[in-house]
C-alpha cells in the first residue's frame, strides 16, 4: 500500500504503490484517482485505507483537480466537506480548482497529488512550517510548476536552502519516449530533460528536469524514487496500461 513514508525532521513524505485496495481490474487495487472510470465507492475506500495506514484522517487530505497547468493554491483545510471522489482529476469535491499544486502553513493538514508516469513533487520546509505537493507532467515541468510551488513556499516564509523535496514513481527518461520535435521543445526550456530511450530513440527525463529547477532555485536536500512506473507492475503506469489506477504521494508536517 505505502511504497515509502519517510519522516525527515518534522516532515512526511509517503507514496503508495498500487497494492491492498478495493478496488477491481483494470485499477486493482489501491487506486486513489477519483476521475479514471472506477467505482466511486471503492476510491473513497482507498482513500480511507491509504490515509489510516499513514496514521492520517481521511477528511485531512487536500486533493486537486489537476490540469498539467503552472497554477498554486495556499491552503488551509480540505476543499468543501467530503472526501470522496468527484467528476475532475482526482479530486474530492466539486467545488475543488483546477490547479497542480498546493501549498499549507496548517500542520497535520496532508497535502496529496495524483500520478500514473507523471512526477509527484513533495516540498517541506519545517522550520518554516511550509509543505507543497506538485504534479509535475511534462507539461506542468514545461510551464514551471515546481518552481511556482517553491515561490508560493517562499512567499510563506519558507527559504530554499531549507525545502526538502522527493519526488516519487514516475516513467523514467529510458522509458518516456516522445517525438524528436517534442524533445527538442522541452530541452529549450529544460535541457536537463533531453535523453534517450534505452533503445536509442528521443525521450523526455522528466523528473531530471524537476531537480534541475529545484537545484537551481536552491534546493539541495532531494531524493529521487528509482521507481519507473511503466517498469514496474506494482505501479500503475498510463502510459503503459491506458485504462488504469492512480498512485498518491502524500506530505504533512507535524
Amino acid at each position: 500500500m505505502i511504497g515509502r513514508h519517510e519522516h525527515v525532521g518534522g516532515a512526511h513524505f509517503a507514496f503508495t504503490d498500487r497494492w491492498d485496495g478495493v478496488s477491481a481490474a483494470p485499477y486493482e487495487q489501491l487506486n486513489l484517482g477519483g476521475a479514471v472510470g472506477d467505482d466511486a465507492g471503492a476510491v473513497t475506500t482507498n482513500r480511507e485505507l491509504a490515509a489510516k495506514s499513514l496514521g492520517l484522517e481521511p477528511d485531512r487530505v487536500v486533493w486537486m483537480n489537476q490540469v498539467h497547468g503552472a497554477d498554486v493554491a495556499v491552503v488551509d483545510g480540505p476543499w468543501g466537506s467530503g472526501s470522496g471522489p468527484a467528476p475532475g482529476s482526482g479530486s474530492g469535491s466539486g467545488d475543488i480548482p483546477s490547479v497542480d499544486a498546493i501549498v499549507t502553513t496548517r500542520r497535520g493538514l496532508a497535502l496529496a497529488v495524483l500520478t500514473a508516469d507523471c512526477v509527484p513533487v513533495l516540498l517541506a520546509d519545517p522550520v518554516a512550517g511550509v509543505a507543497a505537493a506538485a504534479h509535475a507532467g511534462r507539461p506542468g515541468m514545461v510551464a514551471g510548476v515546481v518552481p511556482a510551488a517553491v515561490r508560493a513556499m517562499t512567499e510563506l516564509g519558507a527559504e530554499p536552502a531549507r525545502i526538502v523535496a522527493r519526488t516519487g514513481p514516475a516513467v523514467c527518461g529510458r522509458c518516456y519516449e516522445v517525438p524528436e520535435a517534442m524533445r527538442a521543445e522541452v530541452a529549450t526550456v529544460e535541457p536537463a530533460a533531453y535523453a534517450e530511450t534505452s533503445w536509442g530513440t528521443p525521450s523526455v527525463d522528466v523528473c531530471a528536469g524537476v531537480h534541475a529547477q529545484l537545484e537551481r532555485l536552491g534546493v539541495h536536500d532531494r531524493e529521487q524514487s528509482p521507481v519507473c512506473t511503466l517498469e514496474s507492475r506494482d505501479h500503475f503506469s498510463y502510459r503503459r496500461d491506458g485504462a488504469t489506477g492512480r498512485l498518491a504521494g502524500y506530505v504533512w508536517l507535524d
